[in-house]
């Protein structure tokens, strides 16, 4: 068996069983070495976060500003409201569900347990804290930092005539996307070890574990209840059927379910489009667009796994200390690239630094997302022929008659094709 097929959320899987196996009989200087090497991990992707940052949300901007015309910014603003929606449905029905479920499995921190020494050799940290011996990276920046510096580039290219300044940007996330193909993930299901060999020999790791079962529930449920939300609004502004027109998109969801790829999706999601009546004008555009900047499945995910793990910790989850995050989350999300775990390392930064997540709570996310990437990258993509609906149907008698003759006459082998 080829190695390099075997999907991620499988070597996810597979750590998780393994470290819960070993934490039962592994010593501990042993254990020490994997908990190095989540230190030296860990300190990377702070390291790395503000570059993410940057590398991401820089060109993203420049992109959807730059001669893309007021249908793809309206499109982007659809898709940025549906991901606000999507985010703060999640909290709010975490609230009500979470807190019978979590009632005495809270945990202290999901670290070490300082009885048993369960810490690294040496400490490899962001930031010096003077204790021990430890080896400091510091980021070149803060996150927040990272994030206006990155609306003052995105949105000055736009204003630049020249693309040579933009072109360096487009090729420094080309350096961003292999970083997080090429180290994060493959190194991820190591990481993912080592925290769950710690929870393991903590004693935690049955209560976190039972904990991601009644979440993973929970968000899988919620994609599903949202996507009918979707096709309900756009049925209702489309004048169509919701139910017809969410069952014509089948074939997208499935698609992406097997491939968690909402780029390998697109030719079949524009083909449930154009059986939902989308005119090739709109879909042609609409479809490509939405498969890289909405992602209301994968805002479910992370806003319903982040705020389990709050409840673990006994984090404050009020409105008013989590919705910052959800609106920051919206824009990481439209940033976020199109590669298995992207969305998650895109959100990294701001998990750490406004809701205070630290090494393991990173992990445990990462965890979690891929292991559900397949569900949430079907509804994001589904959620995209809702999306194609409502700018389809605010759009008619706007475009030109030609444009729409062209489009009753060109063939729907042609439409398949592109």
């Amino acid at each position: 068996m080829n190695v390099k097929k075997v999907p991620l959320f499988a070597w996810i899987l597979l750590a998780i069983v393994l470290a819960v196996i070993a934490g039962q009989f592994f010593p501990v200087p042993l254990a020490r070495v994997f908990f190095t090497f989540n230190s030296i991990f860990g300190t990377f992707l702070g390291f790395v976060i503000p570059l993410i940052i940057i590398g991401l949300v820089t060109p993203a901007i420049a992109e959807l500003g730059s001669g893309s015309g007021k249908w793809i910014a309206i499109t982007a603003g659809v898709a940025y409201l549906s991901t606000m929606i999507a985010g703060f449905s999640t909290w709010g029905v975490s609230q009500l569900v979470l807190p019978s479920f979590l009632t005495g499995s809270m945990v202290e921190e999901l670290s070490g347990d300082s009885t048993l020494n369960l810490t690294s050799y040496v400490s490899f940290t962001n930031s010096s804290s003077g204790d021990g011996m430890e080896i400091v990276v510091e980021p070149l920046m803060g996150v927040m930092t990272a994030l206006v510096l990155a609306f003052i580039l995105g949105l000055g290219l736009t204003l630049v005539k020249g693309n040579i300044v933009k072109r360096g940007f487009e090729e420094f996330r080309v350096i961003i996307v292999a970083m997080i193909e090429k180290i994060l993930i493959p190194f991820l299901p190591l990481h993912i070890f080592g925290i769950f060999l710690n929870l393991t020999m903590s004693g935690d790791v049955g209560r976190v574990l039972g904990t991601f079962l009644v979440v993973v529930i929970l968000t899988f449920s919620m994609t599903i209840i949202y996507l009918l939300f979707e096709f309900t609004v756009a049925g209702a502004i489309a004048g169509k059927n919701p139910l017809k027109a969410l069952w014509n998109m089948k074939e997208a969801y499935f698609t992406a379910l097997g491939t968690s790829s909402s780029a390998a999706t697109i030719p079949v999601t524009l083909q449930c489009a154009e059986k939902n009546g989308v005119s090739q004008a709109v879909r042609s555009f609409t479809i490509p667009l939405g498969a890289t900047i909405h992602l209301s499945g994968s805002t479910i995910k992370i806003v319903g796994f982040s705020l389990a793990i709050m409840f673990l910790s006994g984090a404050d989850t009020a409105l008013g200390v989590y919705a910052p995050f959800i609106f920051m989350l919206g824009i990481m999300m439209i940033a976020a690239p199109g590669v298995p775990g992207g969305a998650i390392a895109a959100a990294a930064g701001l998990l750490a630094s406004m809701l205070g997540f630290n090494e393991a709570e990173v992990g445990l996310m990462f965890a979690t997302y891929i292991a559900l990437d397949s569900f949430g990258t079907a509804a994001n993509v589904t959620g995209d022929g809702a999306i194609a609906m409502i700018i389809d149907k605010v759009t008619r008698g706007r475009l030109g008659a030609s444009e729409k003759a062209d489009d009753e006459q060109r063939p729907a082998t042609e439409t398949a094709a592109v």
